[in-house]
């Protein structure tokens, strides 16, 4: 069983790049953070907020 993501948790977490809001895409369980063009991964329900974990969107 995957450990799901609480969601609340966007009230509280930024980009640890840019400060700026993230977004949750629940199908892909990634953080985004569009602004820094980067999707931090969601592992067992806690997000990794490492840059060197974080993958570029293309965006």
């Amino acid at each position: 069983m995957t450990a799901k993501f609480d969601e609340g948790l966007l009230a509280f977490l930024v980009c640890p790049l840019t400060r700026t809001a993230l977004r949750y895409d629940r199908e892909s369980a990634e953080l985004v953070s569009d602004a820094a063009g980067l999707a931090y991964p969601i592992r067992e329900g806690v997000a990794v907020m490492l840059i060197e974990e974080a993958r570029p969107t293309g965006a």
